[in-house]
């Protein structure tokens, strides 16, 4: 038993150490970005001694890259017919709440696109998560551009989410906005169906 006045501390886990690290960068890239975060600061906001970012991912490129992988798994986008896919992103871009980390992937690639050592590792995460997979996917010969355009649609609404998160609309505006975008999103999957 503990002498009176001796206050006895829970150590904490190699894995809740780098849970706490890994929210806390999350939370400072999507408000600074790649340039304006710094290591202290993230290891301030995590609790931790900044010497423990370096042991748990070797420095700040590495945890950028980690932070970026927290962001939605491929096979949790791209699956189903066309129509379910259509309708399920319509769904997520225009009416799900985007305060989760895959908004905030959104945010954090949009803030650090002009650091050059950032960019590279957007590339490559979006090319490795999200091109990729989706190429696979579509599986058809114009795949590659088709990627593409999706992404832009999807990474446009995305940003539009973080400027306004009701997109200025109402109820029925925002109802009527998604149904657009799953037509859109049909069109562009199935080149011979009428946007609506």
């Amino acid at each position: 038993m503990p002498a009176p006045g001796f206050i006895v501390t829970r150590r904490r886990s190699a894995e809740t150490t780098r849970a706490a690290i890994l929210e806390a960068a999350r939370c400072r890239f999507s408000r600074e970005g790649y340039e304006g975060a710094g290591v202290r600061d993230i290891a301030g906001d995590a609790g931790v001694d900044a010497a423990l970012v370096s042991r748990y991912f070797g420095g700040k490129d590495e945890l950028f890259a980690a932070v970026l992988e927290l962001s939605a798994k491929p096979d949790e986008l791209f699956y189903g017919a066309p129509e379910e896919f259509a309708a399920r992103i319509a769904a997520l871009l225009v009416r799900d709440p985007q305060d989760d980390a895959k908004m905030d992937c959104v945010l954090i690639m949009l803030r650090s696109a002009s650091s050059p050592k950032a960019a590279a590792a957007i590339r490559q995460f979006i090319e490795a998560r999200f091109y990729g997979p989706m190429v696979e996917w579509l599986g058809c010969a114009d795949a590659t551009v088709l990627s593409r355009l999706l992404g832009a649609l999807m990474m446009g609404m995305g940003v539009t989410r973080a400027i306004s998160p009701d997109l200025d609309l109402d109820a029925a505006g925002r109802e009527a906005l998604e149904r657009k975008v799953e037509a859109i999103l049909l069109a562009m999957l199935r080149p011979n169906q009428p946007v609506g």
